[in-house]
């Protein structure tokens, strides 16, 4: 008799528009039988965490494959304390579709991480209001406003957790399969202009503060799972896509399939003891 499709927990890590990567990857999970037993997520993964466990990814695909120029900038309403942008369309939505659900009433277990901007530490919310837990984890210091909750003044989560193998752990015994979508660095760095023959060309301060940032949370993200490995790490190669391009769902999410189809191997050989 054949085995029965794994069991496992999701840590869906943060990037940005990198995240429409990690629908991908769930459709082929889910689509091959996997069951999945918990969720958590950082930053945009924290959005796609909350959607999985709450049925709600068949919505958040129909956002991403509508995205536009013009969408996206809607999302952009300017602020003026704490933060360039208020956040207050994201909110919006977020409650439009989430409205007054509590992480510990959804049906699958899930957690988002957030960083909190007084003690420098990370904070896992397991409980409360979804709609809080998920800005908390998506507030990019400078850009969008921090959450206050209780002590804390909680802002993006890949600050400290960018891919939240930890979380995970929390709220399941199964194995974890981690998505880094910080992991691609070398294509990045292409991407942006350095290469092997990178001595010859021009290089400009823009150029290399990108490729610095990248450098930056590839390396944190790798330093995180080195201190908190996963039973799988997918990685997917989405390092040709600029994190804040999220006109770019049917490229990230294909990206994500082809990543999952690839360890598929390793995955159905995972068991929940």
């Amino acid at each position: 008799m054949p085995a029965p499709p794994p069991t496992v927990a999701l840590a869906l890590g943060g990037g940005a528009a990198l995240g429409w990567a990690h629908i991908g990857i769930v459709r082929t999970l889910v689509e091959r039988g996997v069951h999945i037993d918990a969720v958590a997520g950082t930053s945009i993964g924290a959005v796609v965490a909350a959607c999985v466990a709450a049925d709600k990814l068949d919505a958040l695909e129909d956002l991403a494959r509508s995205a536009t120029a013009l969408t996206v900038l809607r999302y952009l309403d300017v602020g003026f304390r704490g933060s360039m942008l208020g956040g207050r369309t994201i909110e919006r939505q977020l409650r439009r579709h989430f409205g007054d659900l509590r992480l510990e009433d959804l049906p699958l277990p899930c957690a988002t991480v957030a960083a909190d901007l007084v003690s420098g530490t990370e904070v896992v919310l397991r409980d409360g209001p979804v709609v809080e837990a998920v800005r908390a984890s998506l507030a990019i210091p400078g850009l969008f406003k921090p959450v206050v909750r209780n002590d804390y003044m909680l802002a993006d989560g890949g600050l400290v957790n960018p891919v939240p193998v930890s979380a995970a752990r929390q709220l399941s015994a199964c194995p974890v399969i981690a998505v880094n979508l910080q992991g691609d660095y070398i294509n990045r760095a292409a991407a942006t202009g350095f290469r092997k023959a990178a001595g010859s060309a021009r290089i400009s301060a823009i150029r290399t503060t990108r490729a610095s940032l990248g450098l930056l949370l590839s390396s944190l993200a790798r330093h995180v799972l080195a201190a908190n490995p996963a039973d799988l790490v997918i990685t997917p190669a989405i390092g040709h896509i600029e994190v804040g391009d999220f006109t770019r769902a049917e490229d990230l999410i294909q990206a994500g399939r082809r990543a999952a189809e690839d360890a598929w191997p390793t995955i159905e050989a995972l068991n929940c003891i």
